[in-house]
């Protein structure tokens, strides 16, 4: 399957992006429409550890996730929800376990689509299963595996298909707790981007055979593992400027899932789907601020600003004061896509972007490059060279460093260690080469010899 490089982006200008609406909507599940004029709230959720140790108890589980889920919805008239079922792995490892879980989940659905006339779609989440005893085996029988599980979950109900793929995390692993800019570029730009081509073209092959949606593959591997090892703003582990460089080239790395046809939503985790939208029009979720359930966020409004789903990240299920877990979380969600859908409809939209775009933009250099504006400006540089794998992730890394350097100094307002380590940062990447060959090479050489773990062959290198 030849892959379509995207070289020009999707929208004119960054204005014309705005939450609930995308260029390329995409239809699912029951009545769902996604990017079509409003947002939708994308409730996401986790078993409790004893259910997974059987298919019987794990199944037991998600029937009633998705029953509590649903009568919430109703009981509060809220008009349409996404569910998503991110896989424990005993779940991608054992098929039919995730397939006899998209089957009861999807039949509750249709039962209350039927009722009362809800609208609702199922997104299913496979695990990347493809490793043992601490090594990456992106080919042979663990891929092989994989395929099964995407098969057998489409054929059995989910209405969209995602993975959070792990290719090039060896080397990431290593790179970013050496601040080393070359090993960031090479496993997020140039290894995840290859793995994701090998990956994803069978991804969009079982979409298309079962009448499912091919979704989004997020940088969660990579640049979530930098932001939440950056952390807060006491965290000195990592420079927050290192993990928005690392960000920026994933946004390049999670658009080979859409060179090779799948159509979005790309998925919550995904802090660079603003970027994603930008180029290729396809609607997007996204978390923040609701999602504090998994995790805390330094850009909770900002995320919000040109969503089209609104996630929760994951919550474990069980009791809390006001219903269970998945409820609680839905019902949060659903205000939240209630207020910006009365954006929409009265002609406010706009305005409330720029007012959640605004209230984190100063906050991180994370923030502050992921705004829609600075976020449309990586789009352009990644698209300028959008034939060329390692060209794109460069210009990305590199516009996100021109980006913060030039950001008005009164505003954002970064320490000594975070200037220190964004000059550092940027001297790096400018003495790269620009022939993505003999930058290959170079990185073949450096890290088989430093990174015991790393496998040429995963990558067909």
């Amino acid at each position: 399957m030849t892959l379509k490089r995207f070289t020009e982006m999707a929208y004119e200008n960054a204005d014309e992006m705005v939450f609930g609406s995308a260029i390329r909507p995409v239809k699912a599940g029951f009545g769902i429409e996604i990017g079509a004029g409003s947002t939708i709230p994308e409730i996401n959720y986790a078993p409790r550890p004893a259910a997974a140790e059987t298919r019987e108890k794990i199944v037991r589980e998600y029937e009633k996730i998705t029953t509590d889920i649903m009568q919430r919805m109703i009981q509060l008239g809220f008009p349409a929800v996404v569910l998503e079922t991110e896989h424990v792995q005993q779940m991608t490892r054992n098929p039919g376990w995730g397939a006899e879980v998209a089957h009861v989940q999807k039949t509750i659905m249709e039962e209350f689509h039927e009722e009362y006339g809800i609208k609702c779609a199922l997104r299913h989440t496979a695990a990347d299963i493809r490793e043992e005893h601490n090594q990456l085996r992106l080919r042979g029988d663990r891929y092989s595996l994989l395929m099964e599980s995407f098969e057998e979950i489409a054929s059995s109900g989910a209405d969209m298909l995602s993975i959070e793929s792990m290719g090039g995390k060896e080397i990431f692993d290593h790179a970013i707790l050496k601040n080393d800019m070359k090993g960031v570029l090479y496993s997020i730009g140039c290894l995840g981007a290859i793995d994701m081509e090998y990956l994803w073209t069978d991804i969009v092959k079982i979409a298309e055979k079962n009448r499912a949606v091919a979704s989004g593959d997020p940088g969660c591997a990579q640049a979530n593992t930098a932001m939440f090892i950056a952390g807060g703003l006491l965290d000195k582990n990592l420079a927050h400027t290192q993990a928005t460089i690392a960000r920026s080239i994933a946004a390049s790395r999670s658009l080979v899932a859409h060179e090779a046809g799948a159509t979005g939503p790309a998925k919550d985790c995904g802090y660079e789907n603003t970027i994603l939208k930008s180029i290729a029009g396809v609607p997007i979720s996204q978390e923040g601020k609701s999602s504090s359930c998994a995790h805390s966020d330094i850009m909770g409004n900002l995320m919000m600003q040109c969503c089209d789903l609104w996630s929760n990240e994951s919550v474990e299920y069980h009791g809390e004061f006001g219903g269970m877990s998945v409820q609680c979380w839905a019902e949060t969600l659903s205000y939240d896509c209630s207020m910006l859908n009365v954006a929409i409809e009265t002609g406010y939209a706009k305005i409330l972007r720029d007012i959640l775009m605004l209230s984190d933009r100063y906050r991180d250099p994370q923030g502050y490059v992921l705004a829609y504006d600075n976020a449309y400006r990586i789009g352009q540089a990644i698209v300028k060279d959008g034939d060329d794998l390692y060209l794109r992730a460069k210009n990305a890394a590199l516009k996100c460093c021109r980006l913060l350097t030039q950001a008005p100094e009164n505003k954002l307002k970064m320490s000594r260690f975070e200037c220190s380590a964004l000059h550092k940062a940027r001297m790096e990447l400018e003495s790269f080469t620009d022939d993505g060959d003999q930058f290959m090479l170079e990185c073949l050489d450096k890290y088989v010899a430093e990174v015991k773990s790393f496998i040429p062959a995963n990558y067909q290198l």
